[in-house]
């Protein structure tokens, strides 16, 4: 899985409208500032969190850009899918077909599952992590829930 630099800096800008109150906003110029990125840039970023809905822009002197909801109900999941990331493009099967140029697993393919498995973890990960849970550093990725388990297994025994 690979994360490009605009679904980065889209995740980036999105935690800048994460940090500030709610009925605050930030302008395009200020955010490429404080992530010392360029003003067209943020600009575009913007426009494609605008138009999947996870940004609104208020207008006016005092306008800028906010979350469209609040940072606790916001998954990472539709920050990144906004910038364009899909962790498994079943395509991907197309790009390693061997020298006969044709998979000839297509029709039964164990490794389809695996990648299909993976997509379904990573994207049930981003869709519980929340802009708020980045900012306050509480991403769970199951390691503490096992290691509850398990102390509490050898307690048991």
């Amino acid at each position: 899985m690979k994360i490009s630099a605009q679904e980065e800096y889209g995740l980036r800008c999105a935690l800048q409208l994460a940090r500030i109150g709610p009925e605050e906003s930030l302008t395009i110029p200020e955010i490429a500032e404080r992530e010392g990125l360029s003003v067209p840039y943020v600009a575009k970023i913007l426009a494609q969190l605008r138009q999947a809905e996870v940004v609104v822009s208020v207008r006016g002197r005092t306008g800028g850009y906010s979350l469209a909801r609040p940072a606790d109900r916001l998954p990472v999941s539709a920050v990144l899918r906004a910038m364009g990331f899909q962790p498994w493009d079943e395509a991907g099967c197309n790009r390693f077909p061997g020298p006969a140029g044709v998979c000839i697993h297509s029709s039964v393919c164990a490794i389809r599952t695996l990648w299909c498995a993976l997509d379904n973890m990573v994207e049930r990960f981003l869709e519980k992590t929340t802009l708020e849970d980045l900012l306050r550093g509480r991403v769970d990725d199951g390691t503490q829930a096992e290691a509850g388990r398990t102390a509490l297994a050898a307690l048991e025994s």
